[in-house]
């Protein structure tokens, strides 16, 4: 018995992207079996350890409870639209810098919902980020070093944003503006770990 598809048309990560899935394909399952993204990760794929998290429309969502189908006419980003031809992303950079990954399955949705917060709320808390950051789960690191990445990440976003710089650069540059972004962040720089707030 043939299985009917469904033509869908949409925009991931800045472009025009046309594809076929059945009714019951998750989007989680388009991105990486149909469109050939495999940067956003299954994990649960129920919906409870953020793995796979993406921004539909600007709104943070577990892809693996949203339907290919509904990808209709929707912006979809993804964290292989984070780097530029200039460089990684900030938060990119941070998580390298910081440490703040061990195995990577669930990076990409930390680094997704961590850019979504800092669009919304440019200057979070420490507690704001850990409270935002609760429905993507790591086994490997712990949660410290993945805060103290993001927190650095706002800051440079920040200093990029004062100075009119781009933030993949700044984020990958070292020197003069270092210490100054380390201040920002209420952190060290890399020669004095932060301990963040703690």
């Amino acid at each position: 018995m043939k299985i009917a598809k469904t033509h869908v048309t949409t925009r991931i990560n800045g472009e025009d992207v046309e594809f076929l899935c059945e009714a019951r394909q998750s989007l989680l399952e388009c991105l990486r079996d149909v469109v050939g993204l495999t940067g956003t990760k299954e994990g649960c794929n129920d919906g409870n350890c953020g793995a796979c998290s993406v921004l539909v429309d600007g709104r943070l969502v577990n892809s693996c409870l949203v339907l290919g189908v509904e990808a209709e006419g929707k912006e979809i980003a993804t964290v292989e639209g984070l780097a530029t031809p200039e460089g990684l992303h900030p938060l990119q950079q941070a998580f390298l810098e910081n440490a703040a990954l061990q195995c990577g399955i669930c990076t990409p949705g930390f680094l997704i919902a961590s850019k979504a917060l800092l669009e919304r709320e440019p200057h979070p808390s420490e507690e704001r980020i850990r409270f935002w950051l609760a429905g993507n789960l790591c086994r490997c690191t712990g949660y410290d070093k993945i805060v103290r990445a993001v927190m650095h990440a706002a800051a440079q976003m920040r200093f990029a944003a004062a100075t009119g710089s781009n933030g993949a650069t700044a984020a990958s540059g070292a020197g003069e503006s270092d210490g100054a972004v380390a201040r920002a962040a209420g952190t060290t720089t890399a020669a004095q770990p932060a301990q963040a707030g703690r």
